[in-house]
């Protein structure tokens, strides 16, 4: 399956939100949306950067750019995860990684010689139509979230 990149048609999809909401990606057509994928909950990486996006929230909300998460965490792991550590973008759950392999980002990984399916940290900012505008993979957090502001500010 090739991976969706800049200009293309971000892959459509409907799935659980924490707070026992929904979302679906064609029904927000009317704003810009950013999906940062991250590997899991309460894990040092994911959450500084589910805090980083909360923080920079009203800076997004400004450029009419909404944030949303996404791990194939349960939803009630999401729940707690935002309450624990005070997060507040919607975070979406993909417990079946049809969205997560749809998006390229399901991948084998390799930790200490150890191969095992995970998610790699990856972001995209998509357009208004759900063109993808930017793709970010393979992404290291210090510094990630304002590259992310700041190409939503040039778009």
């Amino acid at each position: 399956m090739s991976k969706p990149d800049v200009g293309d048609m971000a892959p459509q999809f409907t799935l659980p939100t924490d707070s026992g909401g929904e979302f679906t990606l064609s029904a927000n057509n009317d704003s810009k949306i950013v999906i940062f994928f991250y590997p899991k909950d309460d894990t040092p990486g994911c959450t500084a950067e589910a805090i980083e996006f909360t923080a920079t929230k009203g800076k997004f909300a400004a450029l009419d750019v909404r944030i949303f998460g996404m791990s194939p965490d349960p939803v009630k792991k999401h729940d707690k995860f935002k309450l624990k550590h005070e997060i507040d973008v919607t975070l979406i759950s993909d417990e079946e990684k049809t969205v997560l392999e749809a998006y390229g980002v399901w991948i084998e990984k390799n930790m200490y010689g150890r191969k095992y399916m995970g998610v790699e940290r990856s972001t995209f900012l998509i357009g208004n139509y759900g063109k993808i505008i930017r793709a970010w993979r393979k992404v290291k957090v210090p510094g990630h979230v304002d590259e992310v502001l700041e190409a939503a500010a040039g778009s």
